[in-house]
């Protein structure tokens, strides 16, 4: 199932009639078209006709492009050169609200994190109001050097000067091939049910992962966390680990994962996950219980449900004081 409502090569983009393109990207619309909707991609195709003209015959371009994780679709990803662009339109808008940045920087971290082909591409993500004044162009990348710059914000007259100036930045990188993108897998982690029913049954984070660069991250920090443990009970002294990343990106796995190393209560290791979620403490109770003694009758043990205690626990907070 095709991922977006149009794609074209740029140059035919900049041909094709608008009613074509129209036509096609109704065709594929699920959903009941509202005159607003039909009205926002006339004027996203008439702004990009003009913006995208300098770069003809340089990428593709693909409108309404799905992100599963998310539940929603970027207005557009262009794919120019060396650099995936994804360009959110706010159209009739003056300003750019907080909401929108959050919501085009979403796009591109999902892009990065979770698009196989996406992983070693600069990703650019701009947002449009088409009815902002011009402005002074800002371009800054993230602080790790992942190829992932900060939200633009620009008007329509200066859109095309953004995309020029991206490109003349950053330069670094293999123009993408388009075809060998779109056949980019979209492999967010596991379910946390579904990878701590792994953890519990043996395997490990290298196992139940994706064999991307985010899976390798995933196995080497979980080493580096079991590393911190064994140097701090080795030493005598105490740590504290915090793992930082995107929704989805296996902070929880990681915990999992370091917890059922260690479920031997004799251990000097012994180690107990907490979490303040306590729908989530039940689901993984009930779940890898469920699990345990499936794999257990399987082997032809019997063993009940109440006999399997988990290292899964509720993270009790501290009663709120009563306003004055």
């Amino acid at each position: 199932m095709d991922r977006h409502y149009y794609k074209s090569a740029i140059a035919n983009f900049l041909n094709a009639p608008d009613t074509a393109i129209l036509g096609e990207m109704e065709s594929n619309n699920t959903f009941a078209l509202e005159t607003s909707q039909r009205d926002a991609w006339s004027e996203e195709i008439l702004i990009l006709k003009s913006a995208l003209m300098p770069f003809i015959g340089q990428g593709r371009i693909y409108f309404e492009y799905s992100v599963p994780r998310l539940g929603k679709r970027i207005d557009v990803v262009a794919i120019i050169n060396h650099v995936v662009f994804i360009l959110e339109f706010k159209v009739g808008e003056q300003d750019f609200p907080a909401q929108a940045i959050d919501q085009v920087w979403d796009y591109a971290l999902d892009m990065k994190n979770f698009h196989e082909t996406s992983h070693h591409c600069t990703i650019a993500p701009v947002l449009i109001a088409t009815a902002a004044r011009p402005a002074n162009i800002s371009i800054a990348t993230t602080q790790t050097r992942d190829g992932l710059i900060f939200p633009i914000k620009t008007g329509t007259e200066t859109l095309s000067e953004v995309i020029r100036q991206v490109l003349l930045a950053f330069t670094a990188g293999n123009p993408i091939d388009p075809d060998i993108w779109e056949q980019g897998r979209y492999s967010p982690t596991p379910t946390i049910v579904e990878a701590a029913m792994a953890l519990y049954g043996g395997h490990s984070v290298a196992e139940i992962s994706r064999s991307d660069a985010a899976a390798i991250n995933l196995n080497a920090t979980s080493d580096c966390v079991t590393q911190i443990i064994q140097t701090a009970r080795t030493q005598g002294h105490k740590a504290i680990c915090l793992l930082t990343g995107v929704p989805g990106a296996g902070k929880t796995l990681v915990g999992l994962n370091i917890a059922t190393k260690h479920t031997d209560k004799n251990n000097d290791l012994y180690s107990v996950f907490l979490s303040g979620n306590g729908p989530l403490v039940a689901v993984l109770r009930e779940a890898l219980t469920r699990d345990k003694v499936r794999r257990e009758k399987d082997a032809g043990r019997r063993i009940r449900k109440s006999q399997y205690r988990l290292t899964l626990r509720q993270r009790k907070r501290p009663p709120r004081k009563a306003a004055p």
